[in-house]
């Protein structure tokens, strides 16, 4: 059975090593690991940080011994890339369709401010499509 990507096209580890990076902004290996709920061996980390570089999506610095990651991208250039690849995959690139299953799975959670700040948005881009 193949294993499952997910919508940047990373395996699942992958994705949880990408997602601690972004979220300690930079880590090291051992950093990651600290991070990683059933954290596979140092190695394997190591190796699987290797090759999101390779993959472009972690960057490096090295810092006496050890290498600093970081993520390639700002994080909102990879959500946008995210979400883009999302709508793709799911909603055949259709932004109406994905926001219609979000506020689907979602519209019971959402408060007064939280609606009003989505029809701002909507608004906006109203305008700049003008």
């Amino acid at each position: 059975m193949p294993k499952k990507k997910t919508p940047l096209g990373l395996g699942r580890r992958e994705q949880q090593i990408v997602d601690t990076v972004t979220r300690l902004e930079e880590a090291s290996v051992s950093d990651v690991r600290q991070n990683l709920a059933d954290a596979p061996s140092y190695s394997a980390v190591r190796a699987m940080m290797g090759i999101l570089v390779e993959k472009k999506v972690l960057r490096f610095r090295q810092d006496g011994k050890r290498y600093l990651y970081r993520p390639a991208t700002a994080p909102n250039v990879s959500s946008k890339r995210a979400v883009t690849r999302l709508m793709e995959t799911f909603f055949a690139g259709s932004p109406s369709q994905a926001l219609a299953a979000l506020l689907d799975a979602s519209a019971s959670q959402l408060d007064d401010d939280e609606i009003q700040r989505m029809a701002k948005m909507i608004q906006q881009a109203k305008k700049e499509k003008q």
